[in-house]
């Protein structure tokens, strides 16, 4: 499980497509969130506890005034037993396309890494699709997801390490690796502006 820090760290960690009238990501997870606690019975402050969180920081997320980190959101999904993209991800529309720039934003707080949701999984269907954006410094580390996560990774542009924390491979674009999610792994560009489109599949 993620450890997390608590108030405050976690500041401009999401970011919205900036479109008017368009979804607020900050109210989509605090109702998302909400919902997903409420559906497994579990108190505020077992939640919290669960996810490695403080109190007053899931509080905050729930009202709409938290602003959390990719590994808040995570350590959250891992503990309500529900992928990333349930918190993340808005009411689905029949047609959806996504410029680049565009879509709900999470930061990571321990590197330069952000990650766009592009798509979640429909009901019956058990993967999500993300676009990877990141710059060289430090590897963004990730803790285990959910048991039987596999992730799909395709290097668009830049050069990056990838894969298990013990046994990254180097990729430059149009490279693909797959390898286990429910174990640590990183994430390391190698180049200014990597970039790469992840498909967590989960079984």
């Amino acid at each position: 499980m993620a450890d997390v820090a608590g108030d405050g760290a976690a500041a401009d960690a999401v970011t919205g497509s900036g479109r008017a009238g368009g979804p607020n990501p900050i109210e989509l997870i605090a109702v998302s969130i909400r919902r997903e606690r409420e559906r497994t019975g579990l108190s505020m402050t077992e939640l919290a506890k669960r996810a490695g969180i403080a109190k007053s920081t899931l509080s905050q997320l729930e009202s709409g005034t938290g602003n959390p980190s990719v590994e808040t959101l995570w350590a959250l999904g891992v503990a309500l037993d529900v992928p990333f993209s349930r918190l993340v991800d808005p009411p689905r529309p029949v047609v959806k396309v996504i410029r680049a720039g565009e879509g709900p934003v999470t930061h990571s707080e321990r590197a330069d890494y952000s990650a766009t949701l592009l798509a979640s999984c429909p009901p019956n269907a058990r993967r999500d699709i993300y676009r990877i954006e990141a710059q060289p410094g430090e590897a963004r580390t990730s803790d285990p997801h959910n048991p039987g996560t596999t992730e799909h990774l395709l290097l668009s542009a830049g050069r990056a390490l990838v894969g298990p924390a013990e046994d990254p491979v180097e990729l430059a674009p149009g490279d693909y690796i797959a390898y286990p999610g429910d174990t640590p792994h990183i994430f390391r560009a190698l180049a200014p502006d990597t970039a790469a489109v992840i498909v967590m599949e989960h079984t």
